[in-house]
């Protein structure tokens, strides 16, 4: 896990270690319309053991909201990962969408109420708004306003992408994009043995995703398991989209070491 520590100058690992951990079932409403709060520094909407999400409001590529949802852990890239972490990549689908749909509703009112700042408590698939975009930019290319490219960290945003411009727009084209339930689908469709198909016009109803943890393990007719090493995490309701317990690992004490 080591090779997971925080890195010394990453900005993420600094916006990481100096957010402080959400209360379950709740969120920091963006402020939106507050001319005190025109500051372009990050503003952290969630975190948790695994994740730190923050509304991105120095260079966005949406005006109704893009939010950055980063590894807590210094993972350097979707190739460090394996099919032990779909479920963490489910989570982070779960959380973005949630995430989204509260933004948009708050940026259509000029004065956010409570209950446009409320957190909706189930999972919402991101597939039910299609202006939502959840995903990745893959190596080697990158959002050259954001440039941060060795911290694993995903893109939610909502159209239309009106700040965008069509340089920058390479790196959320479809050479670089990779949404991420295409990532799901395809880690799923290689190692579940079934190799139950899921689509790609309405991945959100196929059958494999209604299986919990379908395809984070794989192994041989006989057996054996060959699953490879995931990410360090003790959670196992992930698939479920629920929030994950507030209880210290030694991922979250590699962070407060390295914000002291």
């Amino acid at each position: 896990m080591a090779m997971f520590a925080p890195k010394p100058g990453c900005p993420i690992c600094g916006i990481v270690a100096s957010a402080l951990p959400t209360p379950s079932n709740s969120w920091r409403a963006p402020t939106l319309g507050n001319s005190s709060n025109d500051s372009t520094d990050p503003e952290v909407l969630w975190k948790d053991q695994d994740f730190t999400a923050y509304r991105e409001k120095s260079k966005p590529v949406s005006s109704k909201g893009h939010i950055i949802i980063a590894f807590n852990l210094h993972v350097p890239s979707l190739y460090d990962l394996s099919s032990t972490d779909l479920p963490l990549l489910v989570n982070i689908r779960n959380l973005a969408a949630r995430l989204l749909t509260v933004l948009d509703a708050s940026s259509r009112s000029p004065t956010p109420t409570p209950s446009t700042q409320s957190f909706p408590s189930s999972p919402i698939s991101p597939e039910r708004n299609s202006r939502f975009r959840i995903g990745f930019i893959t190596p080697p290319f990158k959002d050259n306003k954001i440039p941060v490219t060795d911290h694993l960290h995903a893109h939610a945003y909502i159209e239309p992408s009106d700040l965008m411009g069509w340089w920058r727009g390479l790196a959320y084209g479809s050479l670089a994009w990779y949404a991420i339930d295409d990532l799901i689908a395809e880690i799923r469709e290689t190692v579940s043995n079934n190799r139950v198909k899921s689509g790609y016009e309405n991945r959100q109803n196929a059958p494999i995703d209604k299986v919990p943890l379908a395809g984070a393990r794989s192994g041989t007719a006989h057996g054996v398991e060959t699953t490879e090493p995931g990410l360090p995490r003790p959670e196992t309701n992930l698939e479920d989209g629920e929030t994950p317990s507030q209880t210290p690992t030694s991922a979250q004490a590699m962070l407060t070491s390295y914000h002291s």
